[in-house]
């Protein structure tokens, strides 16, 4: 059999196949396995696919084989999420508001590539949270980033807010935090403005 001009590759696709086209409900054949390997210019036979499909046991890839009718059907059996798991992370990223819309959607479709192309529609849903919009700003991302990294190396932030009066001048002032994690994360997170330097938490307000 002519050597396909990707064999080097043939491991790696055949993780791929594996990942995406099954799960515990949905199964490939031998037949197939060859040709989905052959759309990727891969050339395989049934002895090198067994030994292949031992070998991904190695990355951390478990496939099982069982007899249905007259033929083995193979599917992964384990993942690093399982289903439920990942349905409670996309519950979480779609519901919180500090997260735009565009990396919502972003997250949602690196989590679908955990999973098989079956069980990635499940996670394409929508959850309504009552009177909750998602921000605009693109860079809260990173900024909540930088705040857990000042918390674990211990260093003061400082929050810079502003607020209009009855003569519509916009009015500035800071408020600086060390490491209480609860009012950074308030300010940040909720959006609402910490009113007190939080030096104990009871002076923080979170009444407004």
């Amino acid at each position: 059999m002519p050597r396909g001009s990707n064999q080097k590759f043939k491991l790696y696709r055949l993780a791929q196949i594996m990942m995406e086209q099954t799960d515990d409900d949905h199964y490939i054949t031998m037949p197939e396995i060859i040709e989905e390997l052959a759309k990727y210019d891969v050339t395989a036979d049934r002895k090198s696919v067994y030994a292949d499909l031992r070998d991904l046991s190695i990355l951390g890839i478990e496939v099982e084989g069982e007899p249905i009718g007259n033929r083995y059907h193979y599917h992964v059996v384990s993942r690093a999420f399982e289903l439920p798991e990942l349905k409670l992370l996309v519950d979480a990223i779609q519901s919180s508001k500090f997260i735009t819309e565009k990396k919502t959607n972003r997250l949602i479709k690196k989590l679908e590539t955990l999973v098989s192309k079956y069980d990635a529609q499940e996670l394409q849903r929508q959850v309504f949270v009552s009177g909750r919009i998602k921000t605009m700003n693109e860079s809260i991302y990173y900024t909540v980033d930088a705040i857990h990294n000042a918390i674990t190396e211990n260093k003061k932030i400082k929050f810079q807010y502003y607020q209009w009066n009855v003569k519509k001048e916009k009015l500035m002032f800071y408020i600086n935090l060390t490491s209480l994690r609860f009012c950074i994360l308030h300010a940040v997170v909720m959006m609402k403005p910490v009113k007190t330097k939080c030096k104990k938490r009871r002076d923080c307000d979170f009444t407004k």
